[in-house]
């Protein structure tokens, strides 16, 4: 089905995302001074990581299995992969708007366009799985699993 190969191809492009944010931040803070990471802020994450990369959110929130929300339902899920895209571009726009230095701000806006076209090429797989559905009822069955007669989902 395209949604699978659609979500593939985007899945492996993030997790490249994620090491580029992760080179970004290495290189920001591998020649930082003790009292440097103390007054930035950073000594809580330095105690327990040194300048080692542990992936988190800005509130400290470890990244876990849980960022990645599946419930098995093509709609369902498309939605979520919009969303997450949304929610990457919008951290990128507020990356931009607090960081001035070129070598950050230029691969974060690459990353930014990234997210958009995904969002997009998402969109559009979306578009593509409810065209193939009872238009009178999108959400009448998962797709998935649910084969009513008389439908066209494509299987």
């Amino acid at each position: 089905m395209i949604w699978n190969i659609s979500e593939h191809n985007v899945g492996t492009e993030e997790l490249a995302h994620l090491e580029i944010v992760a080179a970004i931040v290495h290189q920001l803070t591998r020649n930082l001074t003790p009292e440097q990471i103390e007054a930035s802020g950073f000594g809580p994450y330095y105690i327990d990581h040194t300048t080692g990369i542990w992936p988190q959110a800005a509130g400290g929130v470890p990244f876990n299995a849980c960022e990645f929300q599946s419930k098995g339902d093509p709609i369902t899920d498309l939605f979520e992969d919009m969303a997450a895209e949304q929610k990457a571009r919008s951290t990128y726009d507020n990356i931009l708007r607090v960081v001035k230095d070129p070598e950050v701000c230029d691969p974060i806006r690459f990353l930014r366009e990234r997210e958009i076209v995904h969002f997009q090429r998402f969109g559009e797989t979306l578009r593509d799985v409810q065209d193939h559905l009872n238009s009178r009822n999108f959400y009448a069955f998962n797709p998935a699993f649910d084969k009513p007669q008389n439908s066209s989902i494509q299987g």
